[in-house]
């Protein structure tokens, strides 16, 4: 039987030819292929709530966690700056300063801070364990929970722009803002192929936050104008105004997260009560790391313990410090020190959010006094789910 031989270079360039011809009909085919889509190496965090509802309380639930650079409102900025306006014109100033913060890009404060400066130009910086520890500042490690007085002392006069610089070196960012009030606001953010964007949405019961308030009424008061669009005139809210924009705001970020929301939300929305967390917070927060792609370590839980398990409700000059209270007495003191009348009022403007956020209404001031009616409803009887986007009916 005859063989037929076929030279090698013949062999070679047939092989060549077809190696080739796949190589096109497969780069074809791909470009009618739907691309998968990479999330960003880094995980972004947006804590999103009201002031006086316990969020810097959460933001630190992160930021002493050494895998997270964590800044504490830094649209406070925006606001001082363009304090004439109302917030629903600077919603979009603030959310490209949170973009470009997510984003490491620090260059966005040049707007608002001067040309040179420090750590301790930036709001609330000495509240970032990040900002107190390497690279940003020598003298605390990452694993270290820090003190913001210890910080102050110790890292104010370090370059600014060891912030861009620490931000690049961590897994996840994150940032408590106060000055949203409109869900959809951040949609661009949601849907930005450049940002892993996550939102926990803190509430509290309203009464609970007038009561606080209270506490903070100068502080507040710019604040206040901005929200009631006084075109720069402060604001005491005697009369509850701004809580009645403040509740408006979260039922209208609740329901736009819950009710037929869009695609891009699925797993990117969680709901927490501050009411929840205080009676018991390792399961709440383990429940929020979960959500953030965070693990609990055993250093955190120890600190969490002490921080929640402190003697009384804390005293008026540290309402906006994190320091060691009885969390549970906190989260009721309202019931005793508030009058009847100003309940009853405060209801008044913020029924709908009292309803929807599962609290309840009381009648008379025996119900308000009563600690032992529990005035934070059962999840199971809520009408939201906690930790997705889709409600339970």
């Amino acid at each position: 039987m005859a063989r037929i031989r076929i030279p090698s270079t013949v062999v070679i360039i047939f092989v060549t030819v077809q190696t080739g011809f796949l190589l096109f009909m497969y780069a074809r085919y791909s470009s009618f292929m739907p691309q998968s889509e990479e999330k960003p190496s880094q995980v972004h965090i947006l804590i999103l709530s009201s002031w006086r509802s316990g969020s810097s309380f959460v933001g630190q639930l992160f930021s002493q966690h050494p895998n997270v650079f964590y800044l504490m409102e830094p649209a406070w900025h925006v606001w001082v700056t363009m304090y004439q306006n109302s917030a629903k014109v600077l919603h979009m100033a603030v959310r490209d300063l949170v973009r470009s913060v997510f984003l490491c890009d620090m260059s966005v404060f040049d707007a608002y801070m001067p040309w040179k400066r420090n750590l301790s130009d930036l709001f609330q910086w000495a509240a970032s364990r990040a900002l107190c520890s390497a690279p940003a500042c020598d003298s605390f490690q990452r694993t270290d929970i820090t003190s913001e007085l210890a910080c102050k002392t110790l890292c104010g006069r370090y370059p600014f722009s060891k912030v861009e610089e620490a931000c690049k070196t961590y897994s996840h960012v994150v940032i408590k803002e106060v000055r949203f009030f409109d869900l959809k606001v951040l949609y661009p953010l949601l849907t930005d192929p450049s940002l892993n964007l996550k939102i926990i949405h803190l509430v509290r019961d309203p009464r609970a936050v007038a009561k606080s308030r209270e506490q903070s009424v100068k502080a507040l008061a710019r604040d206040n104008g901005i929200v009631l669009s006084t075109n720069g005139t402060k604001v005491e809210d005697s009369k509850y105004k701004v809580m009645q924009e403040v509740c408006r705001s979260h039922v209208q970020i609740y329901e736009t997260a819950t009710l037929k929301p869009p695609n891009f939300l699925k797993d990117r929305y969680l709901m927490v009560r501050f009411e929840d967390l205080v009676r018991d917070p390792l399961s709440e927060i383990s429940e929020m790391y979960k959500f953030a792609d965070l693990s609990l370590t055993p250093r955190l839980k120890s600190w969490v313990y002490n921080i929640t398990h402190g003697q009384g409700p804390g005293k008026k000059k540290e309402a906006f410090k994190i320091t060691s209270r009885d969390a549970v007495s906190v989260s009721q003191a309202w019931r005793n020190v508030l009058s009847f009348q100003k309940v009853k009022k405060i209801q008044e403007v913020c029924k709908g959010a009292i309803n929807i956020l599962g609290y309840q209404l009381v009648d008379s001031e025996k119900e308000q006094r009563d600690l032992t009616l529990d005035l934070v409803l059962p999840r199971r009887q809520n009408q939201f789910s906690w930790s997705s986007f889709n409600p339970k009916h």
